[in-house]
């Protein structure tokens, strides 16, 4: 087990002692482990089940903005734009995860928010600033995300987002940085082998997360137990009171690393495509970030950065980068 594994491994004793613990001098810190604080897991009541779906509540929409045929440099952003706004301010804000393992996760080792998605967001400050250190970023829940691109309380969200439809109707993706899957976990033990065998049993995602409204208009959907914080569906697992869990494949990854008699079973129950959030103020920003990203995966950092941080969750080489679709 890495390094980076053996430190994550009381990542949630940390969450829920860390409401306890006095004041430090690292604002980030703070900022972080506050964003993995939660109460003493009880029983989550089950979600209602809904008859029909939400407009749009877990379709996915993967077209975004085409980028400018040449992207601009650093010290040559277009005069007005919102990168030259950024520039001016002197660092990038980006809300991120501060609890998926290897994505965006507070080590403790460090002090800082690490991971796949925080080396994304290195690379716009680069592209910004010509330094990838002229970053900020805040550790945000489920249900800030959008709030904080609306209300320009960041200027990007790199934090596993699913690009569903309902959610591009408030902000703007960029193009697919990730493809992961909507999968389920169960213990070693389990007998189950996919989520057709935990119809009646309770599964646990997080609350008004996509994987919730995938699994409510599933024919035959389990007994699905919300829980305020992925993190949690790991703690109610260990307590044995859910017989699984289902949300994306990157948290499961994160979860088995942890947690070594835990294990993923069954085909996909969905696709979850990842995009960053941006504000539907700035387009040429959503243009500007898809510029980044595919010079990312021409240039082969965006395998390099795949096989350092994921490397070790998939034990397999790194796949070729998401295709991007442009819709405009």
């Amino acid at each position: 087990m890495s390094s980076r594994l053996r430190n994550l491994a009381g990542l949630a004793l940390v969450a829920a002692t860390v409401a306890g613990c006095g004041t430090t001098s690292d604002h980030s810190s703070r900022i972080a482990l506050m964003a993995l604080a939660t109460p003493t897991p009880q029983l989550a009541t089950p979600a209602p089940r809904q008859q029909t779906p939400p407009s749009g509540s877990s379709a996915l929409c993967t077209d975004s903005l085409r980028p400018p045929a040449t992207l601009p440099t650093p010290g040559n952003l277009p005069a007005g734009s919102f990168m030259a706004r950024i520039r001016q301010r002197g660092y990038l804000i980006a809300g991120v995860n501060a609890a998926l393992l290897n994505f965006g996760y507070y080590n403790p080792s460090t002090g800082k928010i690490e991971g796949f998605e925080i080396d994304l967001v290195r690379e716009l400050a680069r592209a910004i600033f010509g330094n990838p250190n002229a970053y900020r970023t805040v550790a945000l829940t489920v249900s800030q995300r959008e709030p904080f691109v609306e209300q320009g309380k960041v200027d990007v969200v790199a934090d596993a987002v699913t690009m569903t439809c309902a959610r591009s109707q408030k902000i703007d993706f960029s193009t697919v940085y990730y493809d992961a899957k909507q999968r389920v976990l169960v213990p070693l033990n389990s007998p189950a082998k996919s989520i057709g065998d935990l119809v009646g049993k309770r599964v646990c995602a997080t609350a008004n997360s996509t994987p919730v409204s995938v699994m409510q208009h599933m024919s035959r959907p389990p007994d699905i137990y919300p829980a305020p914080q992925a993190i949690d569906c790991l703690v109610y697992m260990q307590q044995g009171r859910i017989a699984g869990i289902s949300t994306d494949s990157s948290i499961l990854l994160g979860f088995v690393a942890q947690d070594p008699n835990t294990t993923i079973v069954g085909p996909p129950v969905a696709d979850v495509p990842y995009g960053m959030e941006i504000s539907k103020a700035h387009p040429e920003f959503v243009r500007f970030v898809n510029g980044v990203l595919a010079q990312l995966e021409r240039d082969g950092t965006w395998q390099r950065l795949y096989t350092a941080w994921l490397g070790d969750l998939t034990h397999g080489p790194a796949p070729a980068p998401p295709k991007p679709q442009y819709g405009g």
